[in-house]
């Protein structure tokens, strides 16, 4: 097992800003991003560290909302991402479509804004807050029973909804419209940054609760730094990116023939953090998912990294039956769940979910295989975790591990940063694991 490195993260001075995206990497990474991704300049240190060029393919098997396929383009070097959720899948595919005219996106969507409005004020609404007339609850767009009931409570109020219902109408009434995807974008990131009513932290949870609140207005000021960036970036390499949405425990079926040169990705952590949450307005509203069936499909295409996404028949756990430590950090944590007595459904999981989340992490390095050129380069951007009744999971450690039972060589397990632990007061390390497959 390959010692833990120090990087130029270790230092003090550097830590609290190791995670900061810096505002010269704002365009194209900040269309949409995930509250937990991570920042572009960790993936441009490993691209430079890997030595990689416009000769090699980098592929993100949990390519979240892009940032390091959108790196890669930015640098010249051909890339792949697959993602399993339908809402970063899209915005990957977005943030990665530079062929679009920028005045002509400006033009489009100040043409689609004019008819939002007109269909609003035919009802006596103004897209500013407090200029409405009075209004009538039951004369507001709403969503189907089934998908309003996926939202979180309160997470969008029925004035700013029925105007984000009109303007979503407006943007998809032209059949012909090639920027549609980039308008539905902007529409996006404006849900979960000033129309809804949404705080991130650790978890999404409700913020103030806003009774009316702008939707035309964000939606074209994100529209206009779409356009902007468009503009920069049309200068830039042209390095071909494909995206594919599908489970990262079967990448070799998803890509087939494909010969990967690198990997950098951030897989999920062994955590309580339901990534289907931190998504699901954009996602209900966008119309990627109708109804709790749709939900249930989704979250069995993802490796188990929480209890809401277990399910009986899941049998990840049997690639790592035989792992000492796994089963020692599921026992610890059983026991403990007994000793403390909570008898809850979800703490009742907790010791599974574990054990299946290795598992599928050994199911998706095994899948790499057929696909990984020898000599290729993987590197995982993981978190120790604390989230089970406060027993530690060395997260870097045990995917070193799993990986070395599985034929691949671990070059180094680097420090990227540390955070506070809020269940224990402890500093967790976040780490680079860094692998080599021989072949």
């Amino acid at each position: 097992m390959a010692r833990r490195n120090l990087t130029l993260f270790d230092l003090p001075k550097t830590n609290e800003g190791a995670n900061k995206v810096a505002p010269v990497d704002l365009p194209i990474h900040d269309w949409y991003r995930f509250v937990l991704s991570f920042p572009p300049h960790l993936v441009r240190e490993y691209l430079k560290k890997f030595g990689l060029n416009d000769q090699g393919i980098v592929l993100d098997p949990f390519c979240g909302t892009g940032t390091t396929i959108v790196e890669c383009k930015k640098n010249g070097i051909p890339s792949i991402g697959i993602e399993a959720l339908p809402m970063p899948h899209f915005a990957s595919m977005v943030k990665t479509d530079w062929e679009i005219d920028p005045e002509n996106l400006r033009r489009h969507a100040k043409r689609t804004a004019e008819k939002a409005i007109i269909n609003l004020q035919k009802n006596g609404f103004q897209d500013e807050p407090g200029v409405a007339k009075s209004y009538d609850d039951n004369g507001l767009r709403i969503l189907p029973q089934e998908s309003q009931r996926l939202l979180l409570k309160n997470s969008i109020s029925p004035l700013p909804l029925h105007k984000t219902l009109v303007l979503l109408d407006a943007i998809r009434s032209d059949d012909e419209n090639k920027f549609r995807n980039h308008e539905l974008l902007a529409l996006a990131k404006a849900l979960v940054t000033t129309i809804g009513n949404l705080r991130f932290g650790p978890e999404v949870g409700l913020g103030i609760i806003k009774q009316d609140a702008p939707v035309i207005k964000p939606w074209l000021a994100n529209v206009e730094t779409m356009a902007r960036d468009l503009a920069m970036v049309s200068r830039q390499l042209k390095a071909r990116v494909e995206v594919y949405q599908g489970d990262s425990r079967d990448v070799h079926r998803l890509l087939q023939l494909k010969k990967i040169d690198a990997i950098f990705t951030s897989p999920p952590y062994p955590n309580e953090k339901d990534y289907t949450r931190t998504t699901r307005l954009e996602t209900v509203l966008l119309g990627f998912i109708h109804n709790l069936s749709e939900l249930r499909g989704l979250k069995k295409s993802l490796v188990r990294s929480n209890t809401r996404s277990v399910y009986k028949t899941d049998e990840d756990d049997k690639w790592v039956s035989e792992n000492t430590e796994v089963r020692r950090i599921a026992t610890e944590i059983e026991r403990r769940r007994i000793e403390l007595s909570k008898t809850s459904g979800f703490e009742r999981l907790y010791h599974r979910v574990a054990a299946l989340y290795f598992g599928g992490m050994a199911q998706h390095l095994a899948s790499l295989r057929p696909i990984l050129r020898p000599g290729a380069i993987l590197g995982y951007v993981v978190g120790d975790q604390a989230s089970y009744l406060r027993v530690m999971i060395r997260t870097g450690q045990l995917i070193a591990q799993i990986a070395e039972s599985l034929g691949y060589k671990v070059e180094s397990i680097d420090l990227f940063r540390t955070r506070l632990a809020t269940a224990t007061g402890e500093q967790l390390r976040e780490e680079v694991v860094v692998l080599r497959w021989p072949g």
